[in-house]
């Protein structure tokens, strides 16, 4: 009986957390740095865990002070994952790969950056500064998993993938992301991405 009643405590308690918190459609996030600020939509009915999963580092403000720790001209700016100072940041548990979504690495998309494994992911992200398609999924290889796309400072974008990095693709003048913010919940319609 103690079980049950304990089941039944559980329930409850996450039905109340689940009305508590709603659910975020298409929302626009700030990604604000030392070079300017990003805007990016993200794409909740094309990869939901990803989005929940990136929204709650967002809530628990574990992306501040963070920075763009790789950098490639031509390819990608990542970040999300240290400190200036080269501390890695804690992680969530990692989520399961969402990149056969539709979702393609053009241009201005942002995608989980994760290891050589697949389901790898927690909380560094990148945005594609030129179309990498290679990276999507093909077949039955998983790729990198988009989740949003750039709608305003691309500028800021292409600013930061222009630094000067080290032989480890690293900023020798640290890129900081000062913070990022929720902005709002969007319409439900999505940006077309490709």
């Amino acid at each position: 009986m103690k079980f049950i009643t304990a089941l039944i405590f559980l329930l409850v308690s996450n039905i109340a957390l689940a009305i508590e918190k709603p659910i975020l459609i298409n929302p626009i996030i700030e990604i604000d740095t030392n070079q300017g600020k990003i805007t990016v939509q993200l794409f909740t009915s094309r990869a939901p865990n990803t989005v929940a999963n990136f929204l709650n580092y967002i809530d628990n403000d574990e992306y501040s002070k963070s920075m763009f720790h790789r950098v490639i001209n031509d390819f990608m700016i990542q970040g999300g994952g240290f400190y200036e100072s080269g501390q890695q940041l804690k992680t969530f548990i990692a989520i399961g790969n969402e990149s056969r979504n539709g979702l393609s690495n053009i241009r201005g998309t942002i995608a989980m950056a994760r290891t050589s494994h697949p389901h790898s992911a927690t909380r560094q992200f990148y945005i594609n500064h030129r179309d990498n398609t290679f990276l999507d999924a093909k077949n039955t290889k998983y790729g990198y998993a988009v989740f949003g796309k750039v709608t305003l400072g691309m500028d800021v974008v292409d600013k930061i993938a222009a630094v000067e990095t080290d032989d480890q693709d690293k900023p020798v003048v640290p890129v900081i992301i000062n913070s990022i913010t929720v902005l709002k919940a969007a319409p439900v319609q999505e940006i077309p991405v490709i």
